[in-house]
C-alpha cells in the first residue's frame, strides 16, 4: 500500500498514536503499528482517509481481510467495529485489562480480533499497574 507521508500522518494524529480497535498506545507496544484498510482493497476499500485506520500488528494482522464474524454469544453474523462510522464506547467498555463488547459488533470485534488473548491482557494489566492504560477515549 503506497499511502503519502501526509495521509499517513492524518492518520496516526486523528487515532492519537493509539491502535483504534484494542486502544494500545504505539509507546507501549515493541511493534509498529500499521495503517489498516476497513474495507480492504480486495473488497472496493480504497486507500482513502475515511477508509484508514491506525492499528497495533496484533489488532491488524487478526482482522486481516475481515470485515465481518460470528458473534460469540449468540452466533449470529456481525460487522465488525468500523473506527471511521462507528462510536467506540458504544461499543466496548474496559472492565480492568479486559475489553468487554456490549455490542454484537464489539463481541465480534473482541473475538476475531483476539483482543483478549492471555498476553494481551497481561501486557494491559502492567499498563494498568503503572498507570499509563487504559487512555481516555474519545468517541
Amino acid at each position: 500500500m503506497s499511502l503519502s507521508v501526509a495521509l499517513r500522518q492524518t492518520i496516526w494524529e486523528r487515532a492519537g498514536n493509539c491502535c483504534e480497535y484494542c486502544q494500545m498506545p504505539q509507546d507501549y507496544d515493541p511493534a509498529t503499528f500499521e495503517v489498516d484498510h476497513i474495507v480492504p482493497g480486495k473488497m472496493g476499500g480504497e486507500s482513502v482517509e475515511e477508509n484508514l485506520a491506525l492499528a497495533c500488528f496484533k489488532c491488524n494482522n487478526h482482522k486481516g481481510p475481515n470485515i465481518a464474524g460470528i458473534d460469540p454469544v449468540d452466533g449470529s453474523k456481525a460487522f465488525l467495529f468500523d473506527p471511521r462510522n462507528d462510536n467506540w464506547s458504544q461499543h466496548f467498555i474496559w472492565d480492568g485489562p479486559l475489553l468487554l463488547g456490549l455490542t454484537s459488533k464489539g463481541r465480534t470485534t473482541v473475538a476475531l480480533l483476539q483482543i483478549n488473548v492471555g498476553h494481551r491482557v497481561s501486557h494491559r494489566r502492567q499498563l494498568i499497574t503503572e498507570g499509563v492504560f487504559p487512555l481516555s477515549k474519545k468517541s
